[in-house]
């Protein structure tokens, strides 16, 4: 094989590097390409047959092969175990089987049906887990609400897709009460608590799940033989690229089922692994990537409430955890801590998930001793994706499905289409918009909303005809098949591994009394991964002098997720707009926050801080020389 390389680009694979880790592969693979395709096909047929495979009978199987393995460890504990593996709190695969059928068969007797949704929001705990496959085994659909979000967008998103029944955590209950009298009720509704520490009772007309369920029987229930394998299993929310409020992107059990299966082998999977899952189970990646193929292999997972950077390593040797799962922002606070002697003293052997930029890539792993990344990108509503399966460096990898990267208008930020009216591709060594062909065998199953799924679909792109989910994101393009990821397209950007609708910053920003527009946009911090928010306001007859930076800030941190609160603010008297008055954000996102070339007065939030103040020359050199971890 031999491409044109791009000579530009510093990130491209020669053709000697490709030769060399090919040959290293298959050197070690340990199962061929042909032996991997047949094993492909054999789940696809189970799948698709009478009784045949879904996210439940997954458990289900796994219960039957190895009772007695361990399926989920946890433990919040900060003690230090530097180097040898604790006994933790666990529960094993035929006691975490007994419990799930307990919930189903409570669940089918208060009538809860195939297709109903059940939302539920409460942290990365066993319950959840117990909670979500039960719900899979009656073939009914779990909504995964995010905790990060406050009250305004939680009554968003229980109203987007109304749930048969709620089910919200002692340590959430607080929150959901404000917000309760706002929720759409739909018909035989019913409200759960699930018990955390037990220090408060179930409120009124809530019923106590685990008190409910304790007595029912422990057997498999009879619903989850008939789950069929691509009826809708989860939704699961995101902002995606167009702005607006959280969309809910549907995950069918072929999507849990496929992602176990091919992940498991990439990674080697091994019933005596565990692998380490410090991101809310509400993340696609923690599901598909981590959850699903440990418990198709049998192997455990380990699960923490809150991501700890300084517990890390701690965590994984506390849970002898040989692989781990992360976004991008896990790795750059990992490689922000204080580097200490043990660092290496770790037992990880591989990592997988998405985001990990380019420029720490090589550090991080000659700093923690990581042989193995497979970083991989996809997106919750879309089945497609790419997976570094060859362990090359600062790849997303390559994809088995049809592909394009094509050109785009950085001002518009649509593809471009050339004087035949299709699309252009780009070059090797070159960045452009993403699109994956949908067919018949890939389908786009898209958002519970047919106007939003619309949006996301590119027509007539290169043939008269077809049909390409746009993905909204940038990606390079860097030689035989494989793509490194670039940035976000869109009304969005990413921070700290969510996806910040920039409509909804500028919705809550339009509240203040003092601002009369705003632009909200993504700008690079130097040493940071994603884009931290920056908003550029006009002010309502209003001096940037006279302006309440501790009222406009209160209304922000109210307003909005903890992820989606701008640390920049520009504060000017007019925003750059067209001659159709939509405003450009082109040159404020290139401007960014250059106290050396803006006139207008910036401010920051700085970490641990609760208001905005001026950005001097001694705040911005700090920043851009990696002082400040936001």
């Amino acid at each position: 094989m031999s491409e044109n390389l791009h000579p530009q680009s510093k990130y491209t694979i020669t053709q000697e590097q490709y030769d060399r880790q090919m040959a290293f592969i298959d050197s070690i693979r340990l199962t061929t390409e042909e032996q991997f395709i047949a094993k492909a096909l054999e789940l696809s047929a189970k799948g698709n047959s009478e009784g045949g495979i879904s996210w439940g009978t997954i458990l289900e199987d796994t219960a039957e092969k190895h009772p007695t393995r361990i399926a989920i460890k946890w433990d919040d504990d900060d003690l230090l175990y530097d180097y040898e593996p604790v006994i933790t709190q666990n529960i094993r695969y035929k006691e975490l089987n007994e419990l799930v059928n307990q919930y189903a068969n409570y669940f089918i007797s208060q009538g809860l049906k195939t297709g109903d949704i059940v939302c539920i929001l409460f942290d990365n705990r066993m319950e959840l887990c117990a909670v979500n496959l039960a719900v899979a085994k009656v073939g009914a659909v779990s909504c995964l609400m995010n905790t990060n979000w406050p009250p305004r967008m939680l009554t968003h998103g229980f109203n987007l897709n109304p749930g048969r029944m709620l089910i919200v955590g002692e340590e959430h209950i607080d929150k959901f009460q404000q917000k309760k009298s706002t929720i759409t009720p739909v018909q035989e509704q019913q409200f759960f608590y699930m018990k955390d520490k037990g220090e408060t009772s179930a409120p009124k007309v809530f019923i106590d799940l685990k008190e409910a369920a304790r007595d029912f029987p422990l057997d498999n229930p009879p619903t989850s033989a008939k789950v069929e394998f691509n009826s809708s299993c989860f939704l699961i929310f995101t902002s995606g690229t167009t702005g607006g409020m959280p969309k809910a992107a549907i995950l069918t059990h072929r999507s849990m089922v496929a992602p176990a299966f091919v992940f498991s082998e990439m990674l080697d999977l091994q019933p005596s692994d565990t692998v380490y899952i410090p991101l809310p189970l509400y993340h696609v990646t923690a599901l598909l990537g981590a959850w699903a193929p440990a418990m198709y292999r049998g192997a455990a997972i380990a699960i923490r409430r809150k991501f700890s950077a300084s517990r890390f390593w701690n965590d994984t040797r506390k849970f002898h955890a040989r692989k781990f799962g992360y976004v991008g922002d896990l790795c750059q606070y990992l490689m922000n801590q204080p580097e200490k002697p043990n660092d290496a003293a770790n037992p990880v052997e591989a990592i997988f998930g998405n985001g990990l930029r380019p420029e720490i890539w090589k550090a991080f792993k000659k700093r923690f001793d990581i042989p193995k990344v497979l970083e991989f990108y996809g997106a919750s509503e879309s089945r497609n994706a790419f997976i570094n399966e060859y362990n090359f460096d600062c790849t997303v990898g390559f994809s088995p499905f049809p592909n394009e990267i094509v050109k785009h208008d950085p001002e518009t930020q649509e593809p471009v289409r050339g004087k035949d009216g299709f699309l252009e591709r780009v070059e090797v060594g070159d960045e452009g918009l993403c699109l994956f062909e949908i067919s018949e065998f890939m389908p786009f199953h898209g958002y519970t909303s047919k106007e939003e799924t619309e949006k996301k679909i590119m027509r007539d792109a290169f043939t008269k005809g077809d049909a390409w989910f746009n993905t909204g994101d940038l990606l390079r393009d860097i030689g035989f098949g494989h793509r490194q990821f670039v940035d976000r397209l869109g009304d969005t950007f990413r921070w700290h591994g969510e996806n910040v609708s920039t409509t909804e910053v500028e919705s809550i920003a339009s509240e203040f009394h003092q601002v009369h527009i705003s632009a909200a946009y993504g700008v690079k911090i130097p040493m940071m991964d994603g884009r931290a928010g920056m908003l550029s306001v006009a002010t309502l007859n209003t001096k940037p002098e006279d302006f309440d930076l501790g009222g406009f800030t209160k209304t922000l941190l109210n307003g909005l997720a903890k992820f989606a609160v701008p640390k920049l603010l520009r504060i000017t008297s007019e925003l750059p707009t067209t001659g159709t008055m939509k405003i450009m954000k082109g040159p404020l996102k290139k401007e960014g926050f250059d106290i050396n070339t803006i006139t207008d007065p910036l401010y920051v939030l700085l970490p641990g801080e609760s208001k905005f103040i001026p950005l001097t020359e001694e705040i911005y050199k700090n920043i851009t020389e990696g002082k400040y971890r936001f």
